[in-house]
């Protein structure tokens, strides 16, 4: 499964795409 995670840089956005990496979810961030 692939993801695409607007504001993966702040708190929520970070926990996030920790948790779909531990599922084995390849994720691409987007943030500024």
């Amino acid at each position: 499964m692939k993801a695409v995670v607007t504001g993966g840089a702040g708190f929520i956005g970070s926990n996030l795409v920790e948790e779909l990496a531990n599922r084995g979810t390849e994720v691409v961030i987007l943030d500024d």
